[in-house]
């Protein structure tokens, strides 16, 4: 009942990822490939540093709906607002100095860095929403909601993808019209979200008010929570961010090949997230409910589902691995240079399923 929605909602993102890099791998050049890449980069150690929001006000909202106490849950969203809106401005008004000093770390050739600039200068503007979208869909899910965040992720990123395809395939842009594209659809899943918090829960709209961050003692709780997540996360994007760099340092081809290559690991991330997410709700609500005993038999079945899931995904990576790469470029170049190395690809979910199960 949470995992498929989960599911579903995870799956769009690295779906959205694929069409990104297919739309610059049948370009002209490996460089917008190398492009979008670097761009990320930057994007994921914004992100992924405040990725916090959503887990822990998942997790928080769980525990206060398993109490049936929804005026602290409608309070558990509005402090997490307040950190996504605050951190969301903050990002644009330090806008250049974080282009600047992130793309001055990475390594990548002149013609990759000016691409991922201009990429860099667009996207920025989606922050505010695409850091608001982690609060609101961890609340939903925490609200034991997982069908409004499925439906949400899938149009936000269906439109993403109209307006990505728009702007490039049909308007000519390159890099930048992929950034347009996710700019327009991130405050589109926005306003959705609000719609449905609006239509759905009417009755907490009067406690998600400014006073819900007045006791400083819970949002200083609140943001305590998120420093144990706000810690992982930082150990996996230092990960991402030297493969990245030490990609681009090899030349444009080796950075567009570990650019497809990290798409699969995402898709698989992703994947195995959905049954994560549906642990946080159902363990949170143990919890706040006092149902300790229920944890192990939680855990058993994720772990289960979890591991048929590892073994089908490895097999079709495996099996169709060069047939995926040729979806996502078509230039024989990075195909070639990616073949020997398809191997690796059908090891990455066996080797790191667990870590995401465990996240939940």
């Amino acid at each position: 009942k949470f995992a498929i929605p989960n599911i579903i909602s995870n799956i769009t993102v690295p779906l959205l990822g694929f069409v990104d890099m297919a739309l610059m791998g049948h370009l002209n050049s490996p460089v917008y490939i190398g492009a979008i890449s670097l761009g990320t980069v930057i994007f994921n150690l914004i992100y992924w540093s405040l990725g916090f929001l959503r887990m822990s006000t998942s997790g928080l909202t769980a525990q206060a709906s398993g109490r049936k106490n929804y005026e602290q849950a409608a309070k558990v969203l509005t402090r997490a607002l307040f950190v996504a809106l605050s951190a969301g401005i903050l990002i644009l008004f330090f806008r250049n100095i974080i282009s600047s000093v992130g793309f001055s770390l990475l390594d990548g050739s002149p013609e990759v860095k000016h691409e991922a600039e201009l990429y860099f200068a667009i996207r920025v503007y989606a922050a505010p929403a695409s850091i608001a979208l982690f609060a609101l869909s961890g609340w939903f899910l925490g609200m034991h909601n997982a069908r409004i965040p499925m439906v949400i992720a899938i149009l936000l990123n269906v439109f993403n993808i109209i307006f990505s395809v728009l702007f490039v395939r049909v308007l000519g842009y390159k890099s930048e019209g992929v950034a347009i594209g996710t700019v327009i659809a991130q405050y589109l899943g926005l306003a959705l979200y609000i719609f449905f918090l609006i239509k759905k829960f009417p009755e907490l709209l009067k406690h998600i008010n400014l006073k819900g961050i007045r006791p400083v003692s819970e949002l200083k709780s609140f943001i305590s929570v998120s420093g144990d997540i706000f810690f992982r996360t930082l150990c996996i994007i230092l990960v991402f961010t030297w493969f990245t760099s030490e990609s681009a340092s090899k030349g444009n081809t080796v950075l567009a090949v570990n650019s497809l290559f990290r798409e699969f690991l995402m898709f698989f991330s992703f994947l195995m997230d959905g049954f994560a997410y549906a642990a946080e709700p159902i363990v949170g609500g143990a919890i706040g409910a006092g149902k300790h005993k229920n944890l192990r038999p939680i855990i058993s079945r994720i772990f289960k589902w979890g591991m048929g899931l590892t073994l089908i995904t490895s097999l079709v990576y495996g099996l169709l691995g060069y047939n995926i790469m040729t979806l996502l470029t078509n230039q024989q170049a990075i195909l070639d240079v990616a073949k020997p190395y398809l191997i690796y690809i059908a090891l990455i979910p066996l080797a790191c399923f667990a870590s995401f199960l465990w996240d939940g």
